[in-house]
């Protein structure tokens, strides 16, 4: 793969983001799934802060210390108290609120979490109003380069180039996609990472899925996340779904709220131009690490890079691949964004919509080599429908060259994402 040694000590995006909260923010949270790199990050951030002490509550009796007095747990020490995996004493959260009410100084409490705060049993008051959250997801491909991107804040502006070359080929990009993010499974051969993928979704179900508020019976997740990851980078059905699962629509419901929370999958909410009441309202939903996606859906490079044995299934594991890296993204651009998708009762599709300052920028993903004209079509029309709402319509390939395909349109290899 693209990592010849382990990635742990590689700098992480979101380093600058965690300080900048802590200078003026009383709590800071840095969320993510379990083994994205949030216990390396913070470790560092301690180290570099005069005063600062860092916990976890995977130790035993540094958790049966916090079960036992969360208060004066807290209060306990002068600095600044980084407290890793806090979910795992959902208690230590009223004890921080209580803290930092009576002493509002910012950068008191950095803590994480493997699951969303919120989303822990147990737990009937937040930290709204107190806290700053930031995920942390595994590595993207920008971070694995050294390169810091900044694409969605170029899209937004429409100062994309005319010309772009790559020299990455597709068999290379699906190669990244299914080496994922997590930093051990990038640094394992591709024949080792199965095992890991395996064992980390049975690891997050047994010690993070049971403490989140009003979890189902946690032995159907694994074969409900199989299920969604046959639906990768797809619209999200629920009744559908249902019906594969042999479950009821509620109780579907609620372990997609679970796989969620435990930042295993993520939904993209449907974007409206508030132009007609014709859109598609349901969400998309991927899995959040494209290695993770793969892995469940048992494909390989051999396979999908070969057009008449992978029979589309290329186009799931691009796409996936390719929203992933901008979720990544959207941490640490100049503005925090969300990433929706568009589709009409007309079929008109858009895979990903970012919105931000009164403009529209609209992204198209393809497995191919090129632009196709279905693509283009879809991006003129919504640039037509919007006027000067729209900033810029890109179609990302996994082609070597880029080309401005008309008044604000664009053809780009994948790599721009993280090269730009």
């Amino acid at each position: 793969m693209h990592q010849d040694n382990h990635p742990d000590g590689i700098p992480r995006f979101l380093r600058d983001q965690v300080r900048e909260a802590l200078a003026d923010t009383r709590v800071v949270g840095v969320v993510g799934p379990r083994q994205a790199g949030k216990s390396t990050l913070v470790r560092e951030i301690v180290a570099g802060s005069p005063a600062a002490e860092y916990v976890s509550m995977d130790d035993l009796e540094a958790r049966s210390a916090a079960d036992a007095d969360p208060t004066g747990f807290v209060e306990a020490r002068p600095g600044m108290l980084a407290i890793d995996e806090v979910q795992r004493v959902p208690d230590l959260l009223l004890a921080i609120k209580s803290s930092v009410d009576r002493d509002g100084r910012p950068g008191r409490f950095l803590i994480t979490g493997s699951s969303q705060l919120s989303a822990n049993r147990g737990v009937s008051e937040t930290l709204t109003g107190r806290i700053e959250r930031l995920t942390l997801w595994p590595f993207s491909q920008g971070e694995l380069a050294g390169r810091r991107g900044a694409f969605l804040d170029l899209l937004l502006t429409g100062d994309l180039p005319t010309e772009f070359d790559s020299s990455l080929s597709k068999r290379d990009y699906l190669e990244r996609a299914l080496a994922g993010g997590f930093p051990e499974a990038v640094a394992r051969r591709a024949s080792r990472r199965d095992t890991w993928f395996a064992s980390y979704v049975e690891t997050v179900v047994e010690r993070e899925a049971p403490g989140v508020s009003a979890s189902p019976r946690t032995a159907e997740l694994p074969r409900l996340l199989r299920l969604v990851a046959a639906r990768h980078a797809g619209i999200l059905n629920v009744a559908n779904l249902a019906s594969d699962a042999q479950l009821p629509r509620t109780s579907v419901q609620r372990y997609l709220d679970v796989l969620e929370a435990v930042f295993l999958t993520v939904r993209l909410p449907a974007w409206s131009p508030n132009l007609s009441q014709r859109e598609v309202r349901a969400p998309k939903i991927l899995l959040t690490d494209p290695g993770l996606a793969a892995h469940l859906r048992q494909v390989d490079v051999d396979t999908l890079v070969r057009p008449e044995r992978a029979a589309g299934a290329d186009g799931p594991i691009i796409e996936g691949f390719v929203t992933a890296e901008l979720l990544r993204q959207t941490e640490w651009a100049d503005r925090r964004r969300q990433l929706h998708h568009y589709r009409d009762r007309d079929s008109t599709e858009v895979d990903l919509v970012l919105e931000g300052g009164g403009r529209v920028a609209a992204v198209e993903i393809k497995a191919g080599g090129g632009a196709d004209g279905s693509a283009v079509r879809t991006l003129r029309h919504l640039r037509d429908r919007l006027g000067d709402r729209f900033a810029a319509g890109v179609v990302l390939h996994t082609g070597p060259h880029g080309r401005r395909l008309g008044d604000r349109l664009h053809s780009l290899p994948i790599s721009a994402v993280w090269e730009l």
